[in-house]
């Protein structure tokens, strides 16, 4: 069985509740879920920290016995140097992944600290981005 771990920021733990607007309707657990029914091969670990050190420690615990890492590191993705070095210090590859489209939001969403650490980026497909992550962390262990 292959393991994956999708690790989430800060108020992700928020999502169907924040911004609806923004973000939908739907809660981000309830989707969550829903992946260990689509991929019955894979072996999820989920994670939400609205710390950072914590989010660190996660990284760090999981990324060198997983596949891969689905991370959405929320507001600390413009923020966090720390969040990038710990990408780069482990082993399994990390795609990045944002619900909205942060290239056409506010100005400072669109830097992103950790995107250069990161194999691939995945920008404003709602929910189903996570899935495409996942999708292509597959892809790349055929």
């Amino acid at each position: 069985m292959i393991k994956i771990a999708i690790i989430n920021g800060p108020n992700l733990n928020l999502v169907g509740r924040r911004e609806p607007h923004i973000y939908g309707h739907r809660s981000l657990n309830d989707y969550l879920n829903e992946l260990t029914t689509q991929y019955p091969s894979v072996e999820f670990s989920f994670f939400q920290s609205n710390h950072e050190g914590d989010i660190i420690d996660e990284l760090q615990r999981v990324g060198f016995d997983c596949a891969g890492i689905v991370l959405n590191a929320g507001g600390y993705t413009h923020t966090s140097i720390a969040i990038a070095d710990a990408i780069r210090a482990i082993t399994a590859p990390v795609v990045e992944v944002h619900i909205s489209d942060v290239e056409h939001r506010e100005p400072y969403r669109r830097v992103s600290m950790i995107r250069e650490a990161c194999v691939h980026t995945i920008s404003g497909q709602g929910l189903d981005g996570y899935r495409q992550a996942v999708d292509h962390l597959l892809s790349t262990k055929q």
